[in-house]
């Protein structure tokens, strides 16, 4: 089976759950602080190769706690680590609240995630999986990440872009993607159209497609995903589940999204798997530990 190599960021989640989120200069009491394996990177590697996909992970720890933690996290998971190295830098750290109804509020420190570098590319380009996939994010430098999508491209790689945090995409980044999966609100500030609808949701994806995007796959929520492409615009609902968290939780449609790609699953029906993945992950708390396996998700879709 062809490899995935996840190229992107590794954290450790500082989390705590509180009744609701504070308001500008509210203290609030929440529940105690748990300290979770994280990072849009690492959570897609670690959702794919739950789905039985053989996963690679490209990036930087600190030599701290913290990056042991999620070192071993990797290996515990079957992701192999090889490629992610240790820096001076701290290991990159997300403080993310949990209101009650399952929302979620994430700041950054990026740690050394911001020392991910063309040297890192350089280093392992030769293990890069020839006919795999490639999966990016944009919690790691963007020339570094521009420069990963161009290595994949020689490799005959397919390029799959969760461009989040979002922020201006530079256009060759845009073009060599073979999938773009933004949410709502990543959509709207990367092309000025307000999304809250399924029409809306069309004309900012068919923006991209504008810019030399092949396929957007408009991520929903609870509404499930979009896809839009040349061919095709097609709505896919999700399943209706118990939220109870939802960080991680379009973490775990990628993963899925691109495991059920390598077992030559349509795109419609990747997209649906995905959908199922982003809903289990909703039922439980945290972000690693609430992605589910390929069991779960098989029962989950009948």
């Amino acid at each position: 089976m062809p490899e995935i190599l996840v190229v992107g960021s590794l954290n450790a989640d500082l989390v705590v759950r509180t009744p609701r989120f504070p308001q500008p200069g509210e203290t609030i009491s929440g529940e105690d602080l748990q300290i979770i394996p994280g990072g849009k990177g690492a959570n897609q590697a670690v959702a794919a190769a739950r789905h039985g996909s053989q996963v690679s992970m490209l990036g930087r720890v600190g030599r701290d706690g913290f990056g042991d933690l999620l070192l071993d996290n990797l290996r515990s998971n079957n992701v192999d680590s090889r490629f992610v190295q240790r820096d001076d830098a701290s290991t990159g750290t997300a403080i993310i609240v949990v209101a009650e109804n399952g929302q979620n509020s994430i700041v950054l420190s990026p740690g050394a995630n911001a020392q991910v570098s063309h040297v890192d590319l350089n280093t392992y380009s030769a293990s890069f999986p020839t006919g795999g996939l490639l999966l990016l994010q944009l919690e790691i430098p963007s020339q570094t990440v521009v420069m990963a999508a161009a290595q994949a491209k020689e490799h005959n790689m397919r390029v799959i872009l969760n461009p989040a945090p979002a922020k201006e995409l530079p256009e060759g980044l845009v073009s060599w993607s073979d999938f773009i999966i933004p949410n709502e609100t990543e959509l709207s500030l990367l092309t000025g159209v307000k999304v809250d609808d399924l029409r809306s949701a069309e004309q900012a994806a068919k923006r991209l497609l504008e810019r030399g995007a092949q396929n957007v796959i408009v991520t929903l929520g609870a509404n499930g995903a979009l896809i839009v492409n040349k061919e095709i615009i097609k709505h896919i609902p999700s399943f209706k589940v118990d939220v109870v968290d939802t960080t991680a939780a379009g973490d775990a449609f990628i993963g899925g999204f691109a495991s059920a790609l390598l077992q030559d699953k349509s795109l419609e029906m990747a997209v649906r798997y995905g959908c199922a993945c982003g809903a289990l992950a909703a039922t439980k708390f945290g972000a690693q530990p609430s992605l589910p396996t390929k069991e779960e998700v098989e029962r989950l879709i009948g």
